[in-house]
């Protein structure tokens, strides 16, 4: 393992950028993950989708009245333990094309739900949404993370 970090040091000192921001991203998950549990996030999440369901994409909507509205509870835990897991798995670099495809996946669902078009400056999901996806593509957890270690020996982590 030693040899294989002193190997690769050479070679990846010009990828840091990629580790900080992986990193930044996963705290900025597992900050909001942390924030909604234990808390009755429910109510609030019903109460913001309420508010901007005129706003919301035309297509998500029925979605959102129909699926998300009735079960706020279920929807609450996903979101809230959602955020936490993809931050711990971001921040550690674990499964890390995973959690970056999953972030990507919820927070496009934040962009529908709040409606904001694709260049509207205060429209930070699709910031977000490129930034996950930008880190599922690249091996960012291959990079100063447990998926390099790991995906020897579990193809699925490659």
């Amino acid at each position: 393992m030693v040899d294989r970090l002193r190997s690769s040091r050479s070679r990846s000192v010009h990828l840091w950028p990629i580790v900080m921001l992986r990193v930044y991203a996963g705290v900025f998950f597992a900050n909001a993950g942390i924030a909604k549990i234990g808390r009755d996030f429910s109510e609030s999440m019903s109460r913001f989708l309420s508010a901007n369901l005129d706003e919301s994409f035309s297509f998500y909507r029925p979605f959102i009245e129909s699926v998300v509205l009735p079960n706020r509870g279920v929807f609450a835990a996903l979101v809230s333990w959602g955020e936490l897991a993809i931050g711990i798995g971001l921040v550690l670099g674990l499964a890390t094309r995973y959690a970056a495809f999953a972030g990507a996946f919820m927070v496009a669902n934040f962009w529908f739900a709040k409606g904001a078009g694709f260049l509207a400056g205060a429209n930070h999901d699709v910031v977000w949404m490129f930034v996950l996806l930008a880190l599922g593509f690249i091996p960012a957890g291959r990079i100063a993370g447990l998926d390099d270690g790991l995906a020897d020996r579990m193809r699925f982590l490659r």
